[in-house]
């Protein structure tokens, strides 16, 4: 049913579920590479290689995001194009933006492998956990054009009126990185080593396959033609897709500023305790990831359209499903702490302590986690990138990096824990601003 809904209709609450099911079940398994890797990491190779992976990670991420931005503001901008009934000129957007990827990717894999010891010095890296660190950020980094060229493609399947196709790529490559996680650490004992290249290989299969398939005659609405390097349309694209990347960004720089605090406060334990709720965070994350995802070039196209009525309803239905769905992650992941715990680190009894009690803190951001994710989304679709990195500029960098520095002097370690429901509060009320402030702009209040 999925591949009769067209970007021009009027969207219900069922045919929304339905066009972001793939989309949200595509980040659910894009999701899962890190989720897998610090299983068979922390369980089968200890604690200290699952906080020198937890430590690395955030440096991989903001490499990889590259593409979410090229991503996220292209699709957004060959979204209104296609709106605007231009669909040659769609294509030569979007081929622009794939040779972009391509380029940028080649780039940073360079610069990453080179430079992976310094950074992870740099980052806190203990002389125990360093040569897991740069064992892992190595091999990871030696692939990250498949890396960018996944989340590229997981919102241009979208744009292309292909989700279904989209979710297949990235399910191939999530089975393929479980399977070869359980074969490369738990048979093999290739430890970090093994994680990276489960990673790598189902990295390859989502961002690889994708590429083949635009390169091939397709019945997709987008196909890669002969272009010409047009820099300001690149620049847009970059510019409206900066507030993912800032989002990213300063996401990966307050784990960081986490993993800092929490070696003052909680020694090795708490990097690995702080690993065990990201995990649980990127699930959820990835549930509101998803859905803006599948929403954004919906949003994109009826703004290329003019059609303000489809704009108030698109609006007003994804601020009710981004509400109900925080609250419902709240209870749930309340319930899951002591669970997801046992998991990852039940073997040591201090720590999976410390994991359980962090987990049932953290669970009240999801509440408002959720509508801050999808303001942000709606003005990138909305072509208006300015607003969208404002409103990621201060939740994350901002709001986050104020509460992990100054809530623990006063909390202590909860305090740490806390820091994200505070800077999601502050959040909400920057996000509520700029929705009623641009809505005679869009017209769609």
């Amino acid at each position: 049913m999925n591949m009769k809904i067209q970007l021009s209709e009027h969207f219900t609450y069922k045919k929304l579920f339905l066009f972001c099911l793939p989309t949200v079940s595509m980040m659910l398994c894009t999701s899962l590479y890190g989720i897998v890797d610090g299983y068979f990491i922390s369980n089968y190779v200890g604690k200290t290689a699952f906080a020198a992976v937890n430590l690395i990670m955030p440096f991989l991420m903001i490499l990889g995001c590259f593409g979410f931005m090229i991503g996220t503001g292209g699709s957004a901008l060959v979204g209104k194009t296609l709106g605007e009934g231009d669909s040659e000129r769609a294509h030569r957007y979007f081929t622009m933006l794939v040779y972009l990827t391509l380029i940028l990717g080649l780039i940073l894999s360079v610069i990453g492998v080179v430079f992976i010891r310094p950074i992870a010095y740099l980052l806190g890296a203990t002389d125990a956990m360093i040569e897991d660190c740069v064992v892992y950020g190595r091999i990871m980094n030696a692939f990250t054009i498949a890396f960018m060229l996944q989340y590229l493609f997981q919102s241009f399947f979208v744009t292309a009126g292909k989700p279904q196709l989209g979710f297949a790529a990235t399910m191939a490559a999530g089975v393929a990185n479980m399977i070869l996680d359980a074969l490369f650490i738990a048979v093999f004992h290739w430890g970090t080593a093994g994680a990276a290249w489960a990673s790598v290989i189902g990295q390859c299969i989502g961002g690889l396959l994708p590429l083949l398939y635009f390169l091939r005659p397709n019945d997709s609405m987008l196909k890669l033609k002969k272009t010409r390097l047009q820099a300001s349309v690149l620049l847009k694209a970059c510019l409206n897709g900066s507030s993912e990347l800032m989002s990213n960004i300063s996401t990966s720089l307050v784990s960081m500023l986490y993993n800092f605090q929490l070696l003052k406060y909680a020694g090795e334990n708490g990097i690995s305790a702080y690993g065990v709720v990201m995990y649980t965070q990127m699930i959820f994350a990835a549930i509101f990831l998803g859905y803006t995802i599948g929403t954004g070039p919906v949003i994109s196209y009826h703004y290329g359209a003019g059609h303000h009525r489809e704009l108030n309803s698109m609006l007003k239905k994804s601020l009710v499903i981004m509400l109900g769905s925080g609250t419902a992650m709240l209870f749930l992941a309340k319930l899951l702490a002591n669970p997801l715990s046992r998991i990852f680190v039940g073997y040591d009894k201090e720590l999976f302590a410390m994991t359980a009690h962090a987990l049932s803190l953290y669970a009240f951001s999801f509440v408002l986690y959720g509508i801050n994710i999808f303001a942000s989304a709606f003005f990138t679709a909305l072509n208006n990138g300015a607003v969208s990195a404002a409103i990621s500029f201060l939740r994350t960098l901002v709001f986050q990096t104020l509460a992990v520095a100054g809530l623990p002097l006063l909390l202590g370690l909860d305090g740490i824990w806390w820091a994200i429901t505070v800077a999601e509060g502050f959040a909400l009320i920057i996000s509520a601003y700029f929705i009623l402030a641009k809505r005679k702009q869009y017209h769609y209040l």
